[in-house]
């Protein structure tokens, strides 16, 4: 496409050509259009995508290849950088006509800016501040604009502006056309549009990844306490429909972390991060792409490598620093024309950051809602099954095999939180005998440790007694020890039938 195809005049198609612009931009190509009708429009985009000359060929061009001296046509910029920018633009695509184009900005001298004013310049590009300043004087007559542009509204509005801008719209005839730029769409700028527009169209134009990204993927934000991450995180991944997901961490120590939690939660994750060379990073790479694993933990260093088209979800463990690199993040998925689903989590610590990402991206969320694994709103939102827990069935029993002995991994071997449990129980009570009879050494009752496997001996009741008898004498430590190297032979009925007392007692 040329900008000839979108109707522009042939004088300014060759002014734009002199200087190598050929090709229109996709702001450009949506805009310039409407914008040669007359009608209001908001564009959002960001500063350097070509919106310049978005609002600026349709604004020439509606001036006629001869306009009469004096205002028509206003731009009102916020800072004086923008100023020169946009007038040095408009100088291009005007240079075939008698248009003259005039930047008007403080810190810079009156008397130049004041006598292109004079000599009846049509375009007048300039700062809140010095536009009103002139208009005190006398120097700058608006009463016959006709074409209306305010470029980065939201940066004015950042700077204090809107009382100058109202100020400036009141000096300015009602039936006009009018144009609003701005990158982000708060509220103060929707009131804009609707206090001094009339039917503007909104059109919003973008990157390629940051417009797939608000096409077709769904946000989700919630403050979230960090002890209660992974289990959320556990949830989510067994969301109806949930496919390969990328969960994003800022740490390295974090993300390795991670990838041990949920491999011993039963999911199929892998990690990719600084700490891993580049084979291991490739290895892990390789396996997601191919679907072996459909967990990817990864740090924004590796953000940009991800190129999978089927990612369903992506989940921010820790907020991002920046918009951008936001955006880079959950652009994992929704790719190809897919749905994706994109999760962040916001600390109490960070939610200025998201403030800032909020307003950045304009989602108007600027209060995540409070949510933890137990919340309602978690199942509803994602798809979750009701009663669905943070650890895939069976998980347990894998983990409690994982490190025994093969001859003990049976089918029919209890859990080991069971295990555990049965010899914390006897523990106790043992502790319990013990504390009545005032440390006695002689209770009449063996102690039921047969009740326990003999693996599962050899950690945690023995501790678990110490803890809870409050016994420190040497004694009983010497019978713990006795009992560890009876549980560790396989001794089990011996060890249950050794009196408590004998020598070691006494």
């Amino acid at each position: 496409m040329t900008f000839a195809d979108l109707s522009i005049e042939q004088d300014i198609v060759d002014a734009l050509a002199s200087k190598g612009i050929l090709e229109p931009f996709p702001i450009q190509q949506q805009t310039i259009p409407l914008a040669l009708t007359g009608q209001d429009i908001i564009g959002q985009a960001k500063t350097g995508t070509g919106k310049t000359f978005g609002f600026g060929l349709p604004l020439i061009q509606r001036l006629g290849a001869a306009p009469e001296p004096g205002v028509k046509a206003l731009v009102v910029v916020p800072t004086r950088e923008l100023a020169v920018q946009v007038t040095e633009d408009l100088e291009v695509a005007a240079m075939n006509r008698p248009t003259t184009i005039a930047a008007i900005y403080g810190g810079k001298a009156y008397e130049g800016q004041i006598e292109q004013l004079k000599a009846g310049a049509q375009i007048v590009v300039g700062t809140p501040g010095r536009l009103i300043d002139l208009q005190r004087q006398h120097m700058l007559d608006l009463s016959h604009v006709q074409e209306v542009v305010l470029d980065e509204a939201d940066r004015m509005l950042d700077l204090g502006f809107l009382s100058d801008i109202e100020r400036i719209f009141q000096s300015i005839p009602e039936v006009r056309h009018t144009m609003l730029f701005s990158a982000t769409m708060p509220a103060p700028i929707v009131a804009l549009a609707r206090r001094f527009m009339s039917r503007p169209v909104h059109i919003r134009a973008s990157d390629p990844d940051e417009g797939l990204m608000q096409a077709n993927i769904k946000h989700v934000i919630y403050r979230a306490h960090s002890l209660d991450k992974d289990e959320v995180i556990a949830r989510i991944l067994q969301a109806e429909g949930r496919g390969k997901t990328v969960v994003f961490t800022r740490t390295k120590r974090a993300a390795a972390k991670l990838v041990e939690e949920l491999k011993d939660r039963g999911f199929n994750a892998a990690a990719v991060h600084g700490d891993l060379n580049q084979e291991q990073r490739e290895r892990a790479m390789a396996a997601f792409k191919a679907g072996k694993r459909d967990v990817l933990i990864a740090t924004d260093v590796a953000a940009r490598g991800i190129d999978v088209d089927d990612v369903t979800h992506v989940i921010n463990h820790t907020i991002p620093d920046d918009p951008d690199t936001y955006l880079h993040r959950v652009g994992r998925t929704g790719r190809a024309g897919k749905t994706g689903i994109a999760v962040t989590f916001v600390d109490w610590d960070d939610l200025h950051k998201w403030t800032l990402i909020d307003k950045a991206l304009a989602f108007g969320i600027p209060e995540p809602t409070e949510t933890y694994s137990s919340s309602p709103h978690l199942f509803e939102d994602l798809d979750i099954p009701v009663g669905t827990k943070g650890r895939l069935p069976g998980a347990s029993s894998h983990a409690a095999t994982a490190g025994a002995p093969a001859e003990k991994r049976s089918s029919d071997r209890p859990p080991r939180d069971g295990a555990r449990d049965g010899a914390r129980d006897g523990s106790r009570a043992r502790s319990r005998d013990r504390t009545r009879t005032g440390g006695s050494q002689h209770s009449s009752a063996p102690a039921p440790v047969s009740e326990s496997p003999a693996p599962d001996a050899t950690t945690g009741p023995a501790d678990d007694v110490a803890t809870e008898s409050g016994a420190t004498d040497g004694a009983a430590k010497r019978r713990r020890r006795r009992r560890r190297r009876g549980a560790g032979t396989g001794s089990a009925e011996a060890t249950a039938s050794t009196p408590q007392g004998g020598s070691d007692g006494e």
